[in-house]
């Protein structure tokens, strides 16, 4: 089994890999969406004001959400800044599950988004390849020192 969730968030670190440099000043996340081991949706941060990876994936998908697991690189965003809050939508849209390969260090998450999305009774798992989404956004996140 860990192989294969493995594999989704590897999928999701290739997403993030394609929002260079557009995101930017945002970070370069990635994330799938997943039903019954199969990859239904796909998405990676846009220019600065359009879609998060979470969104962009969203947007393929309608209906029953329940039986969706998302895969994303980073800490879905618990704040509304330019966008709406990924994990808010999450929560509104009833995801089955999440994977986060690691935290947001920005003091606006840090910890908040994943919060939010367990507070609505939605499992969530984080640290899955964590080493490799550091790797590819260590760079572009809020800098705490």
């Amino acid at each position: 089994m860990t192989e294969k969730l493995e594999y989704f968030m590897r999928e999701a670190l290739q997403e993030g890999r394609k929002a260079l440099p557009n995101c930017l000043p945002n970070p370069p996340v990635g994330c799938v969406l997943v039903r019954d081991h199969e990859i239904v949706a796909r998405g990676y941060t846009n220019q600065p004001g359009a879609d998060h990876a979470e969104a962009m994936a969203l947007r393929q998908i309608s209906g029953d959400l329940s039986d969706i697991i998302a895969f994303v690189t980073l800490e879905p965003c618990s704040f509304h800044g330019r966008t709406p809050s990924c994990a808010k939508t999450f929560v509104s849209r009833k995801i089955g599950k999440v994977y986060v390969a690691m935290l947001d260090p920005d003091p606006r998450n840090n910890g908040l988004g994943i919060a939010l999305v367990e507070q609505a009774g939605i499992a969530v798992s984080v640290g899955l390849l964590q080493a490799e989404a550091e790797l590819d956004m260590g760079r572009y996140l809020w800098k705490t020192e």
